[in-house]
């Protein structure tokens, strides 16, 4: 009597066809993170524009008032000079916070995404 075997090995198109199906999930996996982070992107691109503008117009207007008063606290004689050195102070501010700004905007976006790409591409090469 011969024993009957149900274990078929898959042919090579179905190892093909699963080993594509893997590589497209993972593919649709890198997709779906990198919209994400679009999003998230997007919405912290729009909270730093608003919060930027309101706090730039709140600084403003705040140091304007101020600068004033302080100005004419003093005899008319040396109000030149100290408006001259709050001239000096304020250019010296926004040099500090342009030189800041430069900082945050080098943060490198989309990073979670090309970080797991060359996770991807070094396993990938592995495998060679």
């Amino acid at each position: 009597m011969i024993a009957a075997t149900n274990h078929d090995t898959p042919g090579l198109a179905t190892l093909v066809g699963r080993v594509g199906h893997v590589a497209l999930k993972g593919v649709q996996t890198r997709v779906e993170l990198l919209a994400v982070e679009w999003q998230e992107e997007r919405l912290r691109l729009m909270d730093l524009m608003l919060y930027a503008i309101g706090l730039l117009l709140c600084s403003m207007l705040g140091v304007l008032f101020l600068t004033v008063t302080i100005i004419f606290l003093f005899p008319a004689s040396a109000r030149l000079y100290v408006t001259a050195g709050f001239a000096v102070l304020y250019v010296l501010a926004a040099i500090g916070a342009g030189l800041r700004l430069r900082g945050i905007l080098n943060r490198q976006p989309f990073a979670e995404s090309i970080d797991q790409f060359r996770k991807d591409r070094l396993w990938l090469e592995s495998l060679k």
